[in-house]
């Protein structure tokens, strides 16, 4: 594929979409987080850590730091969070962090400048200025910031007003994403999430004030009392905002696995149909007023990074999405954070009360992860490039593995004869490529090459991809 045609994208009909719109992983990796093991543990990821330096010379360095506390609940949220409104819990949890950060390097080999950051929730900025600035001193004292890093934070309006916008500026931030969701005042009660209009664009203005390089607003699709008509004007209202990056993502009810979403009235949730046209709506929106089609739920002007990182073949996709990165190793610190070491990945403890008690008794708070074998490398290869790039190169992938890519993966192109079929994708001699028309179904494209989902039923586990 010519890297001029990473960016078009093309819309099936919906009799398509609807045969194809099966659960499925979201692929941030392979093998994907469901399949961590107990058997890794806190010892397996020490001596990751430990054989870092064996790696590949200088490997770039990632950090993620997961931020739980919410003053209230958003009713569709499904992240691992705290609701409190007790303020001296952020401070608490900052002094934990700062012990793992520690635990974490005394084992750590090889370089720790931190090439990207990010922080995520829960709500990082229920953090007062003065927790930020503290947790940040204490982050960079022991791991130094690349000069040209990419150092991002998930924010809520109604936590950021312009001064905190300035204290992230300061501190080092330069890229922002901003939850919205959705700006219609039916539906922001429906989820418990009112926030104006005019207290989004303040913390929008403030980061421009600031500098900061990209600002990216989280909107979600198929929320309960959200028409075509209503996500229309909230786009229209993004339109003004302009933002760099758009998040468009779709809303899984599954009030079963997350119990804030009980308290949505499913008749109130828009019909499968109705939820199609939203997201086909908005898609058409996008790509007309010039934003770039990433990927999976991804949005980005041509002039952005992202969209400049994928023209140039060096998009990458880690826990936290699309990355411009390269494929970093990366250091998870908090509640529920994972890493990726070399061939490894690792979660911690998903409760605070685990957190603190593993941590008291000097011990890192991993609960499992998995080592991956020559069949895991070779496949997570090949599905990050299909989720990045659209397209595999056959020979690149024989050439770094020593295989032949048609024998090995002869079930694998079988089954892809069905997307084939319908003009979603094309198996040439060279290459695999996913065509314009195929882009919204990328992640069952992937799932084909995934070696897991052909071994049990987990499959339904997942949410729907359209």
């Amino acid at each position: 594929m010519l890297m001029s045609t990473r960016s078009e994208v093309a819309l099936p009909d919906e009799g398509i979409l609807r045969r194809f719109d099966i659960p499925g992983p979201r692929y941030t990796s392979y093998p994907t987080a469901d399949r961590f093991v107990e058997a890794f543990d806190a010892s397996a990821f020490a001596e990751a850590l430990r054989a870092r330096e064996k790696g590949v010379a200088n490997s770039a360095l990632s950090l993620y730091v997961h931020l739980p506390f919410c003053n209230t609940v958003c009713y569709y949220c499904g992240c691992n969070k705290v609701i409190t409104k007790d303020r001296s819990k952020s401070a608490e949890y900052i002094d934990y962090v700062a012990r793992e950060a520690d635990l974490v390097l005394s084992h750590l080999t090889g370089s720790r400048v931190i090439e990207q950051l990010h922080f995520g929730g829960g709500t990082p900025t229920f953090m007062s200025n003065e927790e930020l600035e503290q947790l940040m001193a204490m982050l960079t004292e022991r791991f130094p910031l690349a000069e040209r890093g990419e150092f991002s934070i998930e924010v809520d309006p109604r936590t950021t007003p312009p001064d905190k916008v300035a204290t992230l500026g300061r501190l080092g931030f330069n890229r922002i994403s901003v939850g919205v969701q959705d700006f219609n005042p039916d539906v922001q009660k429906a989820v418990n999430r009112l926030q104006s209009f005019e207290m989004t664009q303040a913390t929008v203005d403030a980061a421009r004030k600031a500098d900061f390089k990209s600002i990216n607003l989280d909107l979600i699709y198929g929320l309960p009392k959200q028409t075509r008509e209503t996500f229309a004007e909230t786009l229209d209202k993004v339109m003004v905002l302009s933002p760099e990056r758009i998040a468009l993502y779709h809303y899984a009810h599954l009030p079963d696995r997350f119990k804030p979403q009980r308290r949505i009235n499913s008749e109130d949730v828009p019909s499968s149909e109705e939820k199609m046209k939203i997201m086909l709506d908005a898609i058409k929106r996008l790509t007309a007023a010039g934003y770039q089609y990433i990927g999976m739920d991804h949005f980005a002007k041509a002039s952005d990074d992202l969209a400049k990182a994928q023209r140039q073949g060096r998009l990458h996709r880690n826990f936290q999405g699309y990355s411009t990165r390269p494929d970093c190793d990366l250091i998870g610190l908090g509640v529920s954070s994972i890493s990726k070491i070399g061939p490894t990945y690792s979660q911690n403890v998903r409760t605070l009360e685990e957190y603190y008690d593993l941590l008291k008794q000097g011990m890192l708070p991993t609960v499992r992860g998995v080592v991956l074998d020559r069949d895991d490398i070779l496949r997570r290869a090949v599905i990050m490039a299909l989720m990045c790039h659209f397209e595999v190169s056959k020979e690149s992938i024989e050439s770094a593995h020593m295989i032949k890519f048609d024998e090995y993966f002869k079930a694998e192109l079988a089954q892809l004869k069905q997307f084939e079929d319908e003009g979603l994708a094309e198996n040439t001699p060279e290459w695999v490529t996913v065509t314009p028309k195929g882009k919204l179904l990328v992640r069952a494209i992937a799932m084909q090459f995934d070696r897991y989902l052909r071994a049990d039923e987990r499959q339904r586990r997942y949410s729907k991809i359209v």
